[in-house]
């Protein structure tokens, strides 16, 4: 279950931080900065639909694996975490939306292995606050990528930045929620 469909198109989420970082090191005879923001948003907004399509085909090709339901939430978490960066670098993004956001994904997923380890993951299963979180960041960094005006109506900079420091609160609550969830399997343990 190695090179799956579904697989396949997971590396790709890998395989597209290198080329969403690339398109802003672009000099500027090749691309304007509106240029190198409508195409690191397009290909930001291409690669982390696949994140939906990929589950979807391995359910209907019946192609699920271990492999992938691993490798699927480390993908999308570097996905974020890369374009994050790159946002911060920019200066549209503060850097405390980012260590926020980046810390939580780190303590979250040693939370989540090691809960599996003993026998609790159900314990720390994703949760309404988690997606929530997760569509606030899923529309806030392309809105910061994009940095302008669509269609002369919306300021993509401004809604960004309200929807990526929602993303960052909802983090924090997911994350305590979390931790709430999981504080009865630790302190059972360490008796």
């Amino acid at each position: 279950m190695f090179l799956t469909i579904p697989t396949i198109m997971t590396w790709t989420r890998i395989v597209a931080i290198p080329l969403i970082v690339g398109v802003f090191y672009l000099p500027e005879s090749v691309a304007s900065v509106s240029s190198k923001n409508l195409i690191a948003t397009v290909m930001f907004i291409l690669f982390a639909a696949t994140d939906w399509l990929d589950g979807f085909l391995a359910r209907k090709l019946n192609q699920t694996s271990s492999f992938g339901a691993f490798l699927d939430p480390v993908a999308d978490k570097f996905l974020v975490c890369a374009s994050l960066l790159v946002l911060v670098h920019l200066n549209r993004a503060d850097v405390f939306v980012g260590l926020i956001i980046i810390g939580r994904e780190i303590a979250i997923s040693a939370l989540r292995e090691w809960m599996a380890q003993i026998g609790a993951s159900k314990s720390v299963a994703v949760h309404m606050i988690g997606k929530l979180k997760t569509v606030a960041q899923m529309v806030a960094i392309p809105f910061l990528l994009y940095d302008g005006r669509l269609f002369d109506l919306l300021d993509t900079h401004v809604w960004g930045v309200w929807l990526i420091w929602v993303a960052a609160v909802l983090t924090v609550w997911s994350m305590v929620y979390y931790l709430q969830k999981a504080l009865p399997e630790i302190r059972a343990r360490v008796k």
